[in-house]
């Protein structure tokens, strides 16, 4: 199902969902499955599955030469949500960047997708790598995620790449965004940033999750500036309790976003991460409290790769 369905059929009642990361090559598939079955008694109705595309490292041999070598940390995004649906009988809504994918490459992962029965997808231009100092888009890539977005909504239309193509099947994918409350920061200013999201929803884009913020006037201000802008797709909150004091330099430094003087007073007197993640998940409860009585149609929980805090909290209001 759709995850804009599963909002329409909530009747005003505010969903519960998460995130989980792919485990790392090597890792069983298991330790996944442990973290989401602690969260499964709040009956989400969809669980999203990032991607993670290749990094470069350089290994020294005995000669002294360097090997430019490419490494994907976290592979499986289809099979992990294909196992995730097979498992515990909920959606799932896989990331799928521009970074990492020729236009070619995007259209067979959809086809993947759709074989599998999967009817959402999360549409992202994704990071640069840690060895560039910008985004580069693929060969024959996207270099933005509204263009990823045109070309789900063209193949939703049954319309391919090959346009000789005939008596070609249309997909059905509901397909989810980005938006950021704090503005993305390669954006020069929030009107920008604004354009930019409105350009995604009007080539196709059917919801907007947003990205993890710690103060909720920030999320009611931005919400308030895409209604006035004419975006009325639904918009979900991404929340994320602290759960370590060393996230209050991480946070902001990766995901450019700003943390409140009571939180950063309140984690920095805590003596050890027991005290930071009481704090964390008091605070999340909080916002979380004040959103739904806000009347969001969902709560989106970045885990991290770690559920404890998210399942306190979810118990606590679910």
């Amino acid at each position: 199902m759709k995850v804009t369905e599963h909002l329409s059929r909530a009747d005003g009642k505010t969903l519960f969902s998460f995130e989980v990361l792919p485990p790392r090559k090597g890792e069983n598939i298991q330790n996944l499955f442990g973290n989401i079955e602690p969260l499964m008694e709040f009956k989400p109705p969809f669980i999203d599955v990032t991607y993670h595309r290749e990094e470069y490292v350089y290994r020294k041999h005995p000669n002294g030469f360097l090997e430019k070598k490419t490494v994907r940390k976290r592979p499986g995004t289809v099979g992990i949500c294909a196992a995730i649906k097979n498992r515990f009988d909920v959606d799932t809504v896989p990331h799928l960047t521009c970074g990492g994918f020729s236009k070619e490459e995007t259209e067979n992962a959809l086809i993947d997708l759709h074989f599998l029965g999967i009817d959402n997808v999360l549409a992202l231009r994704g990071d640069p790598i840690k060895t560039e100092p910008h985004f580069v888009p693929e060969p024959d890539g996207h270099a933005y995620a509204s263009d990823l977005i045109e070309q789900i909504t063209c193949m939703n239309h049954g319309r391919y790449l090959d346009e000789e193509q005939e008596d070609t099947f249309p997909t059905n994918f509901c397909i989810g965004t980005a938006g950021y409350p704090e503005k993305h920061f390669e954006a020069p200013n929030h009107g920008a940033d604004l354009r930019y999201l409105k350009q995604k929803i009007d080539r196709g884009a059917d919801y907007i999750v947003t990205q993890m913020f710690f103060d909720n006037e920030q999320f009611f201000n931005f919400e308030k500036r895409c209604r006035a802008a004419g975006i009325t797709v639904p918009i979900i909150p991404g929340l994320k309790p602290f759960t370590a004091k060393s996230q209050l330099t991480m946070l902001p430094r990766t995901f450019y976003l700003n943390i409140p003087d009571e939180l950063v007073d309140s984690i920095q007197a805590c003596p050890d991460n027991t005290a930071v993640r009481q704090v964390g998940i008091e605070w999340c409860i909080n916002q979380s409290r004040e959103l739904m009585a806000h009347g969001v149609p969902c709560l989106h929980y970045y885990s991290m790769g770690k559920s404890e805090s998210i399942r306190r909290v979810a118990a606590a209001l679910f």
